[in-house]
């Protein structure tokens, strides 16, 4: 008869395994980051932007807009932004992306993609369905990899290296759409993840695929003693709600309690800022916040550094750069770009100027509005700040106020009077007697809204010289509302989009605004 004790492994011998694991791994990314050395992310940027040329030149894209011409001229840069013009969503699709859907290929890029990311992106819109081909796939998980490897910097215990990562995105439960794949880029990402990481990719496969966000989250909770998580990832909104979850239904003071490992949290795509005080009242101690920017277009920057809480721009990894100097003659009502707007390559940006992002992929997108605004924190490192969206600045009455100076007013008021504020929203809204920026905050707390109001206003007179102006002449003033936060989760799951990407508008116009004071008076 065998003796089955030989054949028994301790969970002291097993945790002994990991540790070993642990160290190899943390030691594997340390020399590979020394090997690696210093990139040059202005070379990396024209190489990429050839590369992206000579593979694309023969597509009806790239013969219509003259690509073989462009990659003769000796400054192809400029030939390139000479010769085509910037595209939003509404326009490549139109124009080119449409043709996918009716079985033509080498429209844009060569080929036929076998994924459409369906943008999520802000609520209450119709979902766009952005190429994703196997290049960008690759690119995605190489941009991964760098960021891994990045860890190194932060100088994370070995005994990081052997928990789990659990990534709340969407359902990885694609949807088959003729002879391709359609869902949300971090659904597309999660399964699409190498055999290799599925043992520390949590909450696994089987609860990944699971379409109800409401369900997964209650799966979640139920699996969380069975997991020792190290990190988390995905956007702060529903990070919180997930996390408040598993404390309720374990009755936990603290996620840190059933999850005492907990060392790293990865954002994504918003500013943290304003989630910072929520989420870290349901820690029991500090963790270390990285930011990621994962677009539906791609993998576009992560923090590499602990100094700074700003990204590194992936500039050699299938996305060629272009920055367009925020002016607001530029930006049109819809939040696109006017043809005359200027656009910059990154040898040529400034450190602390406000630009429109635009991008060129390896899953044809050319110079396309990804509809976000950034700022260089340190040009010689290509490092950014994401300060909001084109469609999300507010200058109806020409105070000119993009998302970051509002973050940084509701910022000010969470610390002069000692409150969470995790969602906001706004409009330059007009009553009888003029405009006024009308503000819904989402709060718990009773704090007196006239002043909340006062202070708001005075912190964005300080910090913008436009809106003090404005304040002087057609804007009359502020007006706040304070409502339950879950007011703002629920108004999202009505108009379907919860969870996943999903990221609250923070300025509204006047119509969308109408729809929302009218959901919120049948919430109260």
């Amino acid at each position: 008869m065998v003796n089955k004790k030989y054949f028994y492994i301790t969970k002291l011998e097993i945790r002994y395994h990991m540790n070993i694991i642990g160290n190899f791994i943390k030691g594997v990314i340390n020399v590979t980051d020394k090997i690696t050395g210093d990139d040059n992310p202005i070379e990396e940027q024209k190489e990429v932007l050839i590369s992206l040329l000579k593979s694309a030149k023969g597509t009806s894209f790239g013969k219509a807009y003259g690509f073989d011409s462009i990659l003769e001229n000796e400054d192809i840069q400029t030939s390139f932004k000479h010769a085509v013009p910037y595209f939003d969503y509404n326009e490549i699709n139109n124009k080119w992306w449409h043709k996918l859907h009716e079985d033509q290929t080498d429209v844009t890029w060569p080929g036929s993609p076998d994924y459409f990311a369906l943008s999520s992106g802000t609520t209450g819109k119709t979902s766009k369905r952005i190429p994703v081909t196997d290049e960008m796939i690759d690119a995605i998980r190489q941009a991964g990899i760098k960021q891994v490897l990045a860890l190194s910097n932060f100088d994370l215990p070995a005994d990081f290296f052997e928990t789990g990562i659990l990534m709340l995105g969407s359902s990885t439960d694609l949807i088959e759409n003729g002879d391709h794949l359609e869902g949300e880029i971090s659904g597309i990402s999660a399964s699409n993840i190498p055999s290799w990481f599925s043992g520390y990719y949590k909450p696994g496969r089987e609860i990944a695929k699971i379409e109800d966000w409401d369900q997964r989250v209650a799966k979640i909770a139920e699996k969380a003693p069975d997991w020792d998580i190290g990190a988390l990832s995905g956007i702060p909104s529903w990070i919180e709600l997930m996390l408040k979850e598993v404390i309720k239904k374990h009755n936990l003071n603290n996620i840190h309690d059933i999850w005492p490992n907990l060392q790293v949290y990865t954002s994504g795509g918003v500013a943290f800022g304003p989630y910072e005080k929520s989420f870290n009242a349901l820690m029991g101690k500090p963790v270390t916040v990285i930011d990621t920017y994962l677009a539906s277009e791609g993998f576009i920057a992560f923090q590499s550094r602990p100094e700074t809480d700003a990204m590194k721009l992936v500039t050699d990894n299938g996305i060629y750069f272009e920055f367009v100097p925020f002016n607001p003659h530029y930006i049109l009502e819809d939040g696109s770009l006017s043809q005359d707007a200027t656009s910059l390559s990154l040898s040529e940006v400034e450190k602390g100027q406000n630009y429109v992002l635009i991008i060129s992929t390896v899953s044809g997108a050319w110079r396309y509005l990804i509809g976000d605004t950034i700022e260089f924190t340190d040009v010689e490192r290509a490092e950014i700040k994401i300060t909001g969206r084109t469609k999300f600045f507010l200058n109806t009455v020409g105070s000119q106020l993009s998302v970051n100076k509002l973050d940084d007013a509701l910022q000010d008021i969470m610390e002069t009077f000692d409150i969470e504020i995790p969602e906001y929203t706004l409009c330059a809204k007009k009553y009888e007697d003029g405009f006024y920026h009308t503000w819904y905050l989402g709060t718990a707390s009773k704090q007196d809204p006239e002043e909340v109001a006062q202070k708001l206003d005075e912190s964005l007179k300080t910090a913008n010289k436009n809106y003090k102006i404005a304040r002087s002449k057609a804007l009359k003033g502020v007006k706040v509302f304070m409502v339950d936060p879950n007011v703002f989760y629920n108004w999202n799951d009505a108009n379907k989009k919860k969870g996943g990407q999903v990221k609250m508008e923070r300025v509204m116009k006047e119509q969308k605004f109408a729809e929302w004071e009218d959901f919120v008076e049948k919430q109260s």
